[in-house]
């Protein structure tokens, strides 16, 4: 039997949105480091990622199990990207 749950901010959301988009476009005229900026870029796209899909995509009320699916391959692509950093940078 489907439990109802509480309507979801989208207003609010949306202002987050806005915001975290502010922010990276703020973050790509910050006078540091290429490899930092790409860095806080990727945090932000994927905090925006997860507004998204905990909200509009209404995963925040699925089981834990779903997450699970959806966070391995973050994890693979992670290791991936770890694993080849030597050989990009010698």
């Amino acid at each position: 039997m489907a439990t109802a749950h509480k309507e979801p901010n989208y207003l609010g959301v949306f202002w987050w949105l806005l915001a975290l988009t502010i922010l990276e476009i703020a973050v790509i005229y910050m006078p540091v480091a290429r490899m930092i900026i790409v860095i806080l870029l990727i945090g932000l796209a994927l905090s925006k990622a997860s507004l998204v899909g905990l909200y509009f995509m209404h995963l925040k009320f699925e089981r834990f199990t779903l997450g699970l699916v959806a966070l391995t391959p973050l994890v693979l692509c992670l290791f991936l990207i770890l694993m080849i950093s030597p050989d990009i940078h010698p």
